[in-house]
């Protein structure tokens, strides 16, 4: 009767044993999943930062392209219009200048990428000049064997940034052209009622 009873003990055991084995081992694999769960989240908050980050990118590159869009077209509707007046005025000239004048429009429509490049760096370097005056910075010359560093070249993605930063600069010099000219205008109407 003892073999019996000491048979059932032992598969107690081997049950107990198999048991809190399975336990420990759940319990394993639960912290393993939960640690997964942990890295896979904040993974997942990186990419959503991520996503607003590019969302924001997006939205700012889409509005300079606009902007960059809508000034292209200014730009060709203002060069229609001196066209158009070019065409008025030139059966006016003499032969000769008729001449001279349809050559240089030629010349003029033909405008390579090295020279947009080169038009480009002298207009940001006019810029960043006008921008250290205005700071009011001393210019300090260059020691002896000293160059000026050159701007890099306009590449298609720093074109856009440089590009739209000359259009900006642009219109503050027509604006401050502008006043400065009504300015001598008024100046010129003022002097010529002093004479009358």
């Amino acid at each position: 009767m003892m073999f019996p009873q000491s048979r059932h003990s032992a598969s107690s055991q081997q049950l107990k044993f198999t048991t809190s084995d399975s336990c420990d081992r759940i319990k394993d694999e639960f912290q393993f999943l939960q640690a997964q769960y942990h890295s896979l989240k904040l993974e997942c908050d990186k990419l959503a930062s991520e996503k607003s980050e590019m969302q924001r990118h997006y939205i700012m590159y889409y509005e300079m392209s606009y902007g960059l869009n809508i000034e292209m077209h200014k730009q060709a509707e203002i060069v229609k219009r001196l066209n158009g007046i070019c065409a008025q005025v030139l059966p006016y000239l003499s032969q000769e200048h008729q001449q001279q004048v349809l050559a240089a429009i030629e010349r003029a429509k033909q405008v390579t990428p090295p020279e947009m490049n080169s038009i480009i760096r002298q207009q940001l370097q006019a810029h960043q000049l006008s921008q250290l005056q205005g700071l009011a910075l001393p210019m300090t010359p260059l020691p002896l064997g000293l160059s000026q560093p050159a701007l890099p070249a306009v590449t298609t993605s720093s074109g856009l940034f440089s590009l739209s930063s000359l259009l900006a600069s642009q219109a503050q010099l027509a604006k401050e052209e502008k006043a400065s000219r009504d300015g001598v205008d008024s100046h010129r109407e003022e002097d010529g009622d002093k004479s009358d």
